[in-house]
C-alpha cells in the first residue's frame, strides 16, 4: 500500500461542518492525504453565520503543533482562520523552522461577513507569517487588506500580486471569487519578476459556497505534499473546487457547502 502523504491544517473549527477545519479534513482526504489539524479557535457557525468564537490560548496552539510534527513527517501544510497576533507570532515561530511547504489563506472575514481575523493582528500575520508561505492565497478583499489598495483591473492585480510578493511569499494566488463574472471564473498566479497568470475556470452557479477557500488552500497544501509543481498544484486545486461546487448541496439554513466527496461517491 501506498502511504498517503500526511498533511496539516492549521486552521479554526465550523461547527457546522462546511468550512475550516471540517472542510480541510475532508478534502485532504478526498485528495488522498492523511489530514491532522491545529485547531487555532472554536467557531459557533453555520450556514447563517457565525455567533461565536472562542480561541485557546497561543501556548496551546503552539502545543498542539508541537504533537503533530513530533509524531509525523509532514508532507505540506496550510493555514486557515488564525484570529489573533499573539496566536500568529507563536506558530509563526515553530512554522519557522519547518521545511515543508506552507500554503497560506489569510482568512480575514467569514462568508456572512464576520471577522475572523482581529485587526490588530494583519500586521502580525504579515511581518511573521507570509514570508513563511509557499503560496498566500487571498481572495479580492484580502488582498486589498494586505496589499493595502483598491483591486478593480487586471493592472491591479499585478500591482497588488507585486506587493504581497515583497512580503515575502515565494508566490500568491489572488482568488477571482469576488470579481463579477457569468461565464468565467479567474484565479491570477503571480510569480516574482512574471506577468500574472491568469487560471480561469467555468463559473459555476450555485448559492452554496461555504468554505471554498479553506477547500481551495487545503486542496493545493495535498497536492504540494504529493509532490506536484505549484502551477500543476493549483490546477489540481482548482478543478477540485470546481466539481465540489457543481455537486453542492445545501444540508440546512443558509449558505450550505461544497460537496467534497463529489466523485467518490455513488449516485444511483
Amino acid at each position: 500500500m501506498i502511504q498517503p502523504p500526511n498533511i496539516l491544517t492549521i486552521a479554526g473549527s465550523d461547527s457546522g461542518g462546511g468550512a475550516g477545519i471540517q472542510a480541510d479534513l475532508k478534502t485532504i482526504l478526498a485528495l488522498g492525504g492523511y489530514g491532522m489539524s491545529v485547531i487555532t479557535a472554536l467557531t459557533a457557525q453555520n450556514g447563517l453565520g457565525v455567533t461565536g468564537i472562542h480561541a485557546p490560548e497561543p501556548e496551546f496552539a503552539v502545543r498542539q503543533l508541537r504533537a503533530v510534527l513530533d509524531g509525523f513527517p509532514v508532507a505540506a501544510a496550510k493555514t486557515g482562520m488564525l484570529f489573533s497576533a499573539e496566536i500568529i507570532a507563536a506558530l509563526a515561530e515553530e512554522l519557522s523552522r519547518c521545511a515543508f511547504p506552507l500554503v497560506v489563506d489569510p482568512v480575514s472575514v467569514s462568508q456572512s461577513g464576520s471577522r475572523l481575523l482581529r485587526e490588530d493582528a494583519v500586521a502580525v500575520m504579515v511581518e511573521r507569517l507570509v514570508p513563511l508561505a509557499a503560496l498566500l492565497t487571498p481572495n479580492r478583499p484580502e488582498a486589498e487588506m494586505l496589499a493595502g489598495m483598491k483591486v478593480d483591473t487586471e493592472a491591479d492585480v499585478a500591482e497588488a500580486g507585486r506587493r504581497m510578493l515583497d512580503m515575502g511569499a515565494r508566490a500568491v494566488l489572488i482568488k477571482g471569487g469576488h470579481f463579477d463574472s457569468a461565464i468565467t471564473i479567474t484565479d491570477w498566479l503571480c510569480l516574482p519578476g512574471e506577468a500574472p497568470l491568469p487560471l480561469r475556470q467555468a463559473h459555476v452557479d450555485s448559492p452554496n459556497n461555504h468554505g471554498t477557500g479553506c477547500t481551495l488552500s487545503a486542496a493545493i497544501a495535498t497536492e504540494l505534499g504529493k509532490g506536484l509543481p505549484l502551477l500543476a498544484a493549483v490546477r489540481h486545486g482548482q478543478a477540485f473546487v470546481n466539481r465540489a461546487m457543481r455537486g453542492s448541496y445545501t444540508p440546512g439554513k443558509g449558505c450550505g457547502p461544497l460537496n467534497h466527496a463529489a466523485g467518490l461517491t455513488r449516485t444511483e
